[in-house]
């Protein structure tokens, strides 16, 4: 029973995350802009309640103490169903406002629905690179289907991860900005998660040091967190030496 559970749980998983895409998609298209007016404070409890909880799941420690009774291999699913979960409820709650920002019409219309696709396009390849079945939980979940150890994510950064630490979360923003049509919840959805992507990022960066360890900062001095970023903790760090006391970790991740 225990088995069949994981596979129910696992399989179920991966077919909400498919089913949130689509559903994110055209939310952050369109969607929006046809439900019920509201209240701006529900949206807002709305978009932070997403923020909240995915960065919470990502924190070590309580990674630590949720894995004293949910085995490892299902940690990455859990973590998708709580992302799919957030996205999902924001979606279908969200509430409207009649208020415009701004509206794009002609070649604006064009360029800003271009730079909407360019987004998904460049965000699904960034995925991609650091292995989208980790991200989803998937592959965990497979090598626990198979009875095959987990193996070892040698820390390589390529492509994208060459010019900046966090294409992903870039990516992310731009599926936020590129909008033809700005009204004011929309904006406000905007700059919540616009805040909690450059929030999010320092505390990836700090997640991967401690991982990772040496090879990370060494990474961090070179290759700044966006582009065109010269200073601050998203720019290119100087390599901190650990606490004293405080062993290296080794490479066990990909970038």
């Amino acid at each position: 029973m225990q088995r069949f559970a994981g596979i129910t749980f696992g399989v179920a998983t991966q077919l909400l995350f498919l089913f949130t895409v689509w559903h994110l998609f055209w939310f952050l298209k369109e969607d929006y802009l046809y439900h019920d007016t509201g209240y701006l404070w529900i949206d807002a409890l709305l978009a932070l309640q997403f923020a909240v909880g995915h960065s919470l799941l990502l924190y070590p420690q309580i990674r630590s103490r949720i894995t004293q009774w949910l085995p490892s291999a299902f940690y990455g699913c859990l973590f998708c169903l709580q992302t799919c979960l957030g996205i999902l409820l924001t979606a279908w709650l969200w509430r409207s406002s009649s208020s415009v920002i701004w509206k794009f019409d002609g070649a604006g219309y064009w360029i800003m629905s271009g730079g909407f696709y360019a987004s998904w396009i460049t965000l699904l390849y960034s995925l991609n690179l650091t292995g989208l079945g980790y991200q989803t939980g998937l592959t965990q979940w497979w090598f626990w289907l198979c009875r095959k150890p987990l193996p070892k994510r040698a820390f390589e950064p390529r492509s994208l991860y060459c010019c900046m630490r966090h294409p992903v979360y870039l990516s992310f923003m731009g599926l936020l900005w590129f909008t033809p049509v700005m009204t004011l919840d929309r904006a406000l959805l905007t700059g919540i998660w616009t805040v909690y992507i450059f929030v999010g990022s320092y505390l990836k960066d700090e997640r991967l040091s401690f991982y990772i360890g040496k090879p990370y900062r060494d990474y961090q001095a070179k290759v700044p967190g966006y582009p065109f970023v010269f200073f601050g903790p998203l720019g290119k760090r100087k390599t901190r030496r650990p606490a004293s006391g405080t062993p290296e970790k080794i490479s066990v991740s990909r970038v």
